[in-house]
């Protein structure tokens, strides 16, 4: 019987593993580690020598390291102390891992080390998981290129250099669907430890980002089509499959917080930037064409995405998808090609946005991975094809296929690179410069109107108001609806709760779209060199109020009110039923002109209306007249129908606003009386309608 191996024999003393063989591990690890390493140092070492500190190559990343501070200092999904409990981060976790590096001192630009790190050892891990999930579909040399292809592809690198959740992310989602591929394929992994593992990523993947839900149920479907040998046993029964209801649960999670913590089932960014919920939009229409631009324009490699992808991409990527179903096919692992293809498809998802344009499209990257497999099973077929009497030439044709792949990415690196250096250096050179100013210039008490809240607040250390919503909670509609729906929107608070109103803007004012509240200049930020800025300046002003109100009262006489619609106020809007009758985004003004008398007005309203249609309560006795102010860039008429009969027809000059009176017949009146006017000619532009007595 040969002795235990000693120390002099190769093992260190205590180990489970010859030195020989630990040799070859890092050798096979090597690769990764160095190919991992070069990445992020070549694309750290661009913002370092760009900035000569670290920089956030995205403001949303510093809305996550704000909430990162919030929950270091004690008052978690809170912005800012004393606040309301906001949920404007894309993801829930991503702070949380954030902060302890935050408590630790990382603090300022500092807290980019630990993101940086986190975000490029998950790249690291991530071209892991992609050879993981190729090599039973695609073969090892296939595998090894799909690993070679996740880091060269410059939306990975970006995004991990951005400093924000996205490749922890796909990291997260890529290692939970090939441990659910293991469960599948492997019934000795099928234990109560595994199950629990499972169950815990199925729950931390959509804390990462709302969309890991979809792994989560996944992940469920797959336990629940490959029950544990030992099955769980409840009152005699055997209720394993009702295991996978714990991965429905965790796909819940999220909402559930939310709805305790909030009262609703979606954050603050998902209300902003949804479709389902926006006015504006057919939901199944705007969704289908952002589906349309996904695989025509963006996998294309055309406009947004050329940055990234090889012009003229988009059949391969597609015929990579149907090659991870061949695959599967051919080599009976049906459950891994499947769980692959949902992983690609998950890209989607976004396609249920506004737009997922923003950002460098980092809402689509997190699922380039199960794309990137596909490339791989595609190049394993036609190795195949090309090689089916020497199954050496077979591994070395697709070696050479998923190198070929890998080098149309990398070429675009060199290019990627240099933008994030400049995308950081665009927003240092004004969102972080903005909140300097900010600390050093504003009073203590200031309350800062933003529509870029994350550097602004995180370097500014004063109180913002999100006018987009994201981390002010009760504005998210507002800024959906439009400039004019905030300025009412902002009459009513000023009568509420002037306290909530911004003493001072640092905003884009072609964003913001509302001139009149922007008051005196204090200070501006231009940077012309920086695509990923909402704009080229970013102005600070006073906030100015002292106008709000003036457009409530018609300067047409009325000795009595009796009812009034404010056009563009959502909340008058819902009061009298009023019909957008397919009004689109942007369609609304703020606008500040003068009476007849001269006296300064300003009101909101609905701009290129044919119809406006609402009801109002009418008192049945006495005179009584309607009155309303609207616009046209053309002379028009109007026709006034009022509880469907016409009564009045009235012509409208062409030039600025004016109010036009029609009587209102006492038989057509009475609660909720149905309202109707229309465009007999160019279309107008309404502002408010009253209803009094002269």
């Amino acid at each position: 019987m040969r002795a235990a191996p000693t120390a002099s024999e190769g093992r260190p003393l205590g180990s489970g593993r010859p030195a020989s063989s630990r040799v070859k591990r890092a050798a096979r690890w090597a690769p990764l580690v160095l190919g991992t390493f070069l990445v992020g140092w070549r694309t750290v070492g661009g913002v370092l020598a760009k900035l000569g500190h670290p920089g956030a190559a995205l403001d949303d990343a510093y809305i996550h390291y704000q909430y990162a501070r919030a929950i270091a200092e004690g008052h978690p999904l809170r912005f800012q102390a004393g606040e309301a409990i906001s949920t404007g981060a894309t993801s829930f976790l991503w702070p949380v891992v954030l902060a302890p590096f935050y408590a630790l001192g990382f603090r300022g630009e500092a807290i980019l080390w630990p993101a940086w790190l986190l975000s490029f050892v998950a790249l690291g891990g991530l071209a892991h998981e992609a050879f993981a999930l190729a090599r039973p579909l695609a073969g090892r040399a296939a595998a090894i290129g799909a690993g070679a292809m996740v880091l060269a592809f410059g939306g990975f690198a970006w995004c991990a250099a951005s400093g924000m959740e996205v490749v922890p992310f796909a990291w997260l989602i890529a290692f939970a669907t090939r441990r659910a591929c293991d469960w599948a394929e492997r019934a000795e992994s099928r234990s109560a430890r595994r199950l629990s593992g499972l169950i815990a990523l199925a729950a931390l993947a959509p804390l990462m980002r709302p969309e890991g839900a979809i792994t989560s149920v996944a992940l469920g479907a797959v336990v629940a089509a490959f029950p544990r040998d030992r099955a769980l046993v409840v009152r005699g029964r055997d209720a394993s499959r009702a295991e996978a209801l714990a991965f429905v649960a965790a796909a819940l999670v999220p909402q559930l917080l939310l709805l305790a913590l909030t009262g609703h089932l979606t954050s603050s960014t998902a209300q902003v930037k949804l479709l389902p919920g926006n006015p504006y939009y057919v939901l199944h229409e705007a969704a289908l064409a952002n589906a349309r631009l996904l695989v025509g324009t963006i996998l294309d490699g055309q406009v947004w995405s050329a940055e990234f992808l090889p012009r003229g991409g988009a059949p391969i990527a597609c015929l990579g998808l149907a090659a991870v179903v061949w695959c599967g096919v051919r080599r009976r692992l049906g459950v891994r090609a499947a769980l692959v293809v949902v992983l690609a498809l998950s890209m989607f998802v976004p396609c249920f946005y506004v737009t997922f344009l923003w950002n460098r499209l980092r809402y689509l990257w997190p699922f380039a991975t199960g794309w990137i497999v596909g490339l791989a099973c595609l190049a394993d077929r036609a190795a195949v094809l090309l090689s089916f009497v020497d199954r050496r030439a077979r591994g070395l044709t697709a070696a050479l296929v998923t190198g070929a792949f890998a080098g149309m990415f990398a070429v675009r690196l060199e290019w990627v690179l240099e933008d994030v250096a400049q995308s950081a250096s665009g927003i240092g050179r004004q969102q972080v410069a903005l909140g300097h100013w900010a600390k050093e210039n504003l009073p203590q008490g200031a309350r800062i109107g933003v529509n870029d809240t994350g550097a602004i607040a995180y370097f500014g250390d004063r109180k913002t108001f999100d006018v987009v919503g994201l981390t002010t909670p009760t504005e998210g509609r507002y800024w959906v609806a439009g400039a004019a729906s905030r300025l009412e929107h902002y009459e009513r608070l000023r009568a509420a709760n002037p306290g909530a109103l911004p003493t001072h803007f640092i905003v884009y004012p072609e964003w913001m779209g509302l001139e009149p509240v922007l008051g005196r200049p204090l200070h501006e930020a231009t940077v012309t060199d920086s695509t990923i800025l909402g704009g080229q300046t970013m102005r600070a002003s006073e906030a100015r109020w002292d106008h709000l109100g003036t457009g409530e009262r018609p300067w047409t006489a009325l000795a009595t009110i009796h009812d009034a619609l404010d056009v563009a106020d959502l909340e008058s809007e819902a009061a009298h039923g009023y019909e957008l009758f397919g009004a689109r985004e942007g369609e609304q003004t703020a606008s500040e002109g003068n009476a007849p008398d001269g006296a300064i007005v300003l009101d909101g309203g609905r701009t290129h209306r044919s119809r406006d249609a609402f009801v109002a309560d009418l008192p049945r006795g006495g005179e009584l007249v309607g009155v309303a102010r609207v616009e046209s860039a053309t002379p028009t008429a109007l026709r006034v129908r009022v509880a469907d009969r016409e009564i009045a027809r009235v012509e409208i000059p062409d030039g600025p606003w004016v109010e036009v009176s029609f009587a209102i017949p006492p038989d057509t009146r009475g609660a909720r009386t149905a309202i109707e006017v229309s465009a007999d000619g160019a279309p107008f532009t309404s502002y408010h309608y009253w209803f009094g007595a002269r």
